[in-house]
């Protein structure tokens, strides 16, 4: 198991989020850490889950290989063993840390819906829209979509929530062009990944993504990808339209808080073994079903 709060001697920490550690390795790479923390309701939960950063990292770099034909990503060839860690802090490392280009990420969250559910339900229940968008009358909740919309939002600082935004509003905060190479990258990256997912039990119901511009203004993916802290993922054999579907993602745990008396401020509960142990195999096994079964 992790150490939630565990630091590098040799480079300066630029950014905790709430799973990941940023570090500084030189003027155009940075470290990121994906920790085993888990976050629920915008909370840091007091327990790690076993391993959960490894598996992040191992399916989103399974990720961004898979759909580089699409867009650049933020991934470099550099080497743990290329950097002035100790040997404790390489073990630490080992399987949840990777090199990346430093890049001017963009107030932007690219948010891409194919499925009716949670936030994108209540507004559609309320409005018949999502975020601002007509969708067809007589939806049940879970519903798939006719074709996915994309629906941003805007970064929020941390410790805040983000903001759902129209498209015309992300328009006038970045420029048009931009933000139409954003809408339409999101919507390619999700129907490809989500054909793909389906053909190995998993819908993925929602997923968000975030870019950043290199040092030439070219549009790059950054952060996670198409992982179970990013994406709604379920199992496409227990989907059934009008009800919400059981998820391999992070809803299993906020399901379990919303059994406690809990008014989901810090400092968070903390989690039975069994919850800890059931999460961290529903990790493991997206990151089986994606990547195992992959041939080419």
């Amino acid at each position: 198991m992790s150490q939630p709060n565990q630091q590098l001697k040799n480079y300066d920490l630029i950014a905790q989020g709430k799973v990941r550690d940023i570090y500084a390795i030189d003027e155009q790479h940075m470290l990121i850490v994906t920790t085993d923390r888990l976050s629920a309701f915008d909370v840091v939960l007091p327990q790690p889950i076993p391993d959960k950063g490894k598996v992040l990292l191992q399916v989103s770099n399974f990720w961004f290989e898979k759909l580089s034909h699409v867009i650049q990503n933020h991934l470099t060839d550099i080497d743990l063993d290329e950097l002035s860690i100790t040997d404790e802090e390489a073990e630490y490392l080992e399987g949840r840390a990777i090199v990346v280009r430093r890049l001017r990420p963009l107030p932007i969250e690219a948010i891409v819906r194919g499925y009716i559910i949670g936030s994108g339900w209540k507004d559609y229940q309320k409005t018949g829209k999502v975020c601002g968008i007509t969708l067809p009358e007589n939806l049940k909740q879970a519903s798939k979509l006719p074709e996915a919309v994309f629906t941003p939002s805007s970064k929020a600082e941390v410790g805040d929530h983000d903001e759902n935004i129209s498209f015309e509003t992300m328009e006038q905060r970045i420029g048009p062009e931009l933000a139409a190479q954003i809408r339409d990258t999101s919507l390619q990256l999700y129907t490809e990944a989500a054909e793909y997912a389906l053909e190995r039990g998993i819908i993925i119901a929602d997923t968000k993504f975030e870019f950043g511009l290199d040092e030439n203004d070219q549009l790059v993916l950054i952060d996670e990808i198409l992982t179970p802290d990013s994406s709604r993922f379920w199992p496409a054999d227990e989907y059934q339209e009008g009800t919400s579907p059981p998820s391999f993602d992070k809803q299993f745990v906020r399901d379990y808080l919303e059994t406690l008396d809990w008014d989901k401020t810090p400092p968070g509960p903390t989690l039975p073994t069994e919850i800890l142990e059931r999460t961290a195999a529903k990790y493991q096994e997206v990151a089986r079903r994606l990547t195992e079964s992959d041939n080419g």
